[in-house]
């Protein structure tokens, strides 16, 4: 082949990209587009449900935002007055009591050591459960769904009977310790001994569920996995922080946030407890939300911090929202 000739050949023609296609090709036919009802298919599922939300928790969800932008008492309550629209004052006065950025405070620390508590033991039994027979496993769920499903006062009135100063099981068990008198001593005679107790019952009510929930997530760890980081030279330790923990985060992530939601809006373990009328130092946002509204009958300033706390609560949903969404970039 001369130089003229090489210089002159022919490049094959390129081919037109082809077209996306949007639904399965039949020869002699076009390809189907995506039909407008089969987005509509989701929606009509869903509207029942959305029905019942609405219906359910529309109307006091738009009451409650009501009523803290107005003056509400006892005489608007039986229709001797008008409601009067008195704008930001009861959020500018409940923001500006003391008292209820103690109540704040107080309900954070509980429901962080609820959570870290409730998180941690149920890991640990998780794991535990992962190493016994089956038949020991099944009889600890069998234990743990029995404990999720026994009522929540019930649960109250056993661990009453537990912590009572004169005839608690506790208060006697200890007392037979070498030098140990716990003979009529009351655990509920300051807040942060008795809010312990109270979170004990919370911790309890809660653990069953976490635990089921990370047995069954611990099921979906590769075992291959494992294998090869403690054939790497890791511990039990090393196997559990690189292997399981990230497999587990986004159960970990829903888990948590779902018990910061539950344990700040604890309330009838607090009211049980302390006999329907808890004590200032017992008083968490959702109890003293209930005093105001409707021991005081200061039904405005019990809806403002309602709302206050179901704004905290909606910036642990957005929080929990943002940590699912870099989860599910990373995946």
């Amino acid at each position: 082949m001369s130089a003229a000739e090489t210089t002159t050949a022919k490049v094959p023609p390129t081919r037109p990209s082809p077209t996306p296609r949007t639904g399965p090709e039949v020869p002699g036919k076009p390809a189907r587009k995506p039909s407008a009802g089969g987005a509509a298919v989701p929606w009509v599922l869903l509207a029942p449900c959305l029905l019942v939300l609405v219906l359910v928790m529309g109307y006091p969800l738009v009451r409650l935002v009501t009523l803290s932008f107005q003056s509400f008492g006892k005489s608007e309550l039986w229709g001797f007055k008008e409601a009067e629209w008195v704008g930001l004052k009861n959020f500018t006065a409940v923001l500006g009591d003391g008292e209820f950025w103690a109540v704040v405070v107080r309900t954070i620390v509980f429901t962080v050591g609820a959570v870290t508590l409730t998180m941690v033991l149920g890991m640990v039994i998780a794991l535990l459960m992962q190493r016994v027979s089956g038949w020991v496993k099944a009889l600890i769920s069998i234990a743990l769904v029995a404990s999720w499903g026994m009522p929540i006062i019930v649960a109250t009135a056993i661990f009453k009977w537990i912590f009572d100063t004169d005839y608690g099981v506790l208060n006697w068990l200890l007392s037979k310790l070498p030098g140990v008198d716990m003979g009529g001593h009351n655990w509920f005679a300051s807040g942060p001994q008795g809010l312990a107790v109270i979170m004990l019952l919370v911790v309890w009510g809660a653990v069953p569920f976490v635990v089921i929930t990370l047995s069954a997530g611990l099921t979906q760890v590769p075992k291959e996995m494992e294998e090869a980081a403690r054939l790497d030279g890791a511990g039990a330790w090393g196997v559990f922080r690189w292997v399981t923990l990230p497999i587990l985060k986004p159960l970990l992530v829903m888990l948590t946030t779902l018990s910061v939601i539950w344990d700040m809006g604890v309330f009838p373990q607090v009211f049980v407890m302390r006999g329907g009328n808890p004590e200032a130092e017992f008083q968490l946002l959702t109890t003293y939300s209930y005093q105001k509204a409707f021991v005081v009958n200061d039904y405005s300033g019990g809806s403002a911090i309602a709302l206050v706390t179901v704004l905290l609560l909606l910036g642990v949903v957005a929080v929990y929202m943002r940590q699912m969404l870099k989860i599910g970039e990373v995946e």
